[in-house]
Formats: structure tokens, C-alpha cells, sequence
């Protein structure tokens, strides 16, 4: 319980510097919602600072920062202008459709990533293994939005698949299964993009993790004792290069999240990307905001459970638990 209250502490006290921050930053941001609306001669002064007292854009910034603070604490994240609608419900619709495509793309990245990466480690300084590297090195050389582009411009020249939406036009007349294919054939280009720039960097973690252990005192006795390579590898050298590869999996969400929302800009998923694209090009900085601080909120979630999972795999870390207390 201790652990775990440290923890949540650095999970708050982060996410209140991150607050901070995103209040610094958009106050330094250049122009505002209102710039446009200036240049239209129809509209009057008068109406803009009077649009400008009705969502508090008139008081300092520290007085607006503790008045977000004090509605987020209850889920309200402010009123959206461009939008016209409190920010939370915009959010949260967004955020079901990154979170579908956060959790699929990271089920398939590590359902690839583990095996690939045991299997190349075991062959360390062979053929196969320098193909892996080879792979791997050129896919992490290559910048996210190349590859984004080039399997949207492969799937829209050739048709393979459905591009933009979570649904097609047409999908209100399906039945419900036939409404989840068509999901899933939406889901195909974003989640590959997804595993594609992801997989190589946790393959190259995961195979030095596995090649160090093999190295391990422990793996030589067991080898000669003559344990069988498989079982060796499975029962022996994982456990061993476990918590490496459990403590990349918070910051392997935290790439995910974060090459998600380009992703979806990119292959026009309706998420937190290009909602928070679009506030950001019109100014509407609370939506700004809120999305940003959500997405923080999923990359801190996801390092708290694999801290958690480091703690339940690795007896040392329980066992330095108990020690300090």
C-alpha cells in the first residue's frame, strides 16, 4: 500500500505540473480565438470583450488556472467556444475512440514484439538476428508521418480499405455484427501504422534484455544441468529479463498514446488527435487543455500499472519494499 501511495503522489504531483505547464504555454501561444472575429467589421468591440467576460478570458492567469483546477477536480474541464459545448463530453467521445486504438495497437505491438524478440535474441550474432536488427533499425530511422503517409497512400491508391471514420456512411443499416467488421476493417490501416512504428523499438529492447540474461550465471548451471533449449528459454532466461521488459511497457503506452493521436491526423481516426489539431489551429485553448491533460492522464495510468507489475513479478523490488520500512 505504500508503494502504491508513492506512486499515485508522483502521479498528482505530476499531473500538476503538466497543468501547469499546458496554462504557461497556451498563454504564450501567439493570437486567439478572437482574432478572426476582429476582422470582421460587423462585429463590435463591445461584442468581443463581452464574448471574452462570459468564458473568464478577461481575469489573470493564475485566477482562471484555479478555477480549471477547481472544476477538474469534478470532470469539468471548461466550455469549449468553437464547439459551443462544455469540453468533457467532447473529450470523452474522442478519448473511447484513441483508447480503442491505443488498446488494439498495443495488443498486436507486443503480441509481435515478444517473440520476435526472444527468437532473435536466442539467435544473438547470427543471420536471422542481423535481418532482425537490420529491420528494426530501418524502421526507426524512418520519421512517423513517412510511414503514416505511405500505407494511407498504398491503401487509397489500390482501395484495400476504408479510410477516415470509425463507420462507414452506410453502416446505420447493418446489423451488429456486421457494424463491428466494419469497425475492424477501420481499425486495420491505424493499427498498422501503430505496430509499425512501434515494434521495432520494443523488439530492440526486448532482445537485449533476453541476450543479457542469457548471460546470466544462473542460464550456464542450467544449461548444465541440460535443461532443453526451449524449456530453458521459456522458463528460465523470461523471468530473468522480465522486469526490463515489464518496466518498457509504461513507456512503450506512453509511444503508443503519443503516435496515436498522429496516427489518427494522419488516417482520419476520430480521436484525440485531430480534435486536439483543430482547437489548436482555431485557439480554442480549454479543449486544448482537456485533451492534452487526458492524454497525460493514459501515459501516467499506464506506467502506474506496470510499476505495479513490476512490483508483482520481481521479489527484490518487494523485497527492497520491505527493507525500507
Amino acid at each position: 500500500m505504500k508503494f502504491l501511495l508513492r506512486r499515485l503522489i508522483r502521479a498528482v504531483l505530476l499531473m500538476a505540473g503538466v497543468s501547469v505547464l499546458c496554462f504557461l504555454f497556451t498563454e504564450m501561444a501567439p493570437g486567439s480565438f478572437f482574432d478572426e472575429m476582429r476582422l470582421n467589421p460587423q462585429i463590435s468591440p463591445e461584442t468581443i470583450a463581452s464574448l471574452r467576460l462570459r468564458y473568464g478570458l478577461d481575469q489573470p492567469l493564475v485566477t482562471r488556472y484555479l478555477h480549471w483546477v477547481k472544476g477538474a477536480v469534478h470532470a469539468d474541464f471548461g466550455y469549449s467556444i468553437a464547439y459551443n459545448s462544455p469540453v468533457a463530453p467532447l473529450l470523452w467521445e474522442r478519448a473511447k475512440n484513441t483508447l480503442l486504438l491505443t488498446t488494439v495497437g498495443m495488443a498486436f505491438t507486443w503480441a509481435l514484439s515478444l517473440p520476435i524478440g526472444i527468437w532473435s535474441a536466442s539467435r544473438h550474432d547470427r543471420l536471422l538476428d542481423r535481418v532482425v536488427n537490420a529491420g528494426t533499425s530501418l524502421l526507426i530511422s524512418i520519421p512517423e508521418v513517412v510511414i503514416g503517409l505511405t500505407l494511407l497512400a498504398i491503401v487509397v491508391r489500390w482501395r484495400i480499405l476504408p479510410v477516415g471514420g470509425i463507420h462507414s456512411l452506410e453502416s446505420d443499416g447493418l446489423s451488429r455484427g456486421a457494424r463491428v467488421l466494419d469497425t475492424v476493417r477501420h481499425l486495420v490501416l491505424p493499427v498498422t501504422a501503430l505496430v509499425l512504428l512501434e515494434t521495432s523499438i520494443i523488439v530492440r529492447h526486448v532482445r537485449t534484455s533476453v541476450v543479457e540474461a542469457l548471460q546470466h550465471p544462473a542460464i550456464d548451471a542450467a544449461r548444465g544441468f541440460g535443461i532443453p533449449r526451449l524449456r530453458l528459454l521459456w522458463r528460465h532466461v523470461l523471468p530473468l529479463a522480465a522486469s526490463p521488459v515489464i518496466s518498457l511497457f509504461g513507456f512503450s503506452l506512453a509511444g503508443l498514446i503519443s503516435g496515436s493521436l498522429l496516427v489518427e491526423v494522419i488516417c482520419g481516426w476520430p480521436g484525440l488527435g485531430p480534435l486536439i489539431l483543430d482547437a489548436t489551429l482555431s485557439r480554442d485553448l480549454s479543449v486544448v487543455i482537456g485533451g492534452t491533460m487526458l492524454s497525460a492522464v493514459f501515459m501516467v495510468a499506464g506506467n502506474l500499472v506496470a510499476d505495479l507489475m513490476l512490483l508483482a513479478s520481481d521479489p527484490r523490488i518487494r523485497i527492497e519494499e520491505a527493507d525500507a520500512h
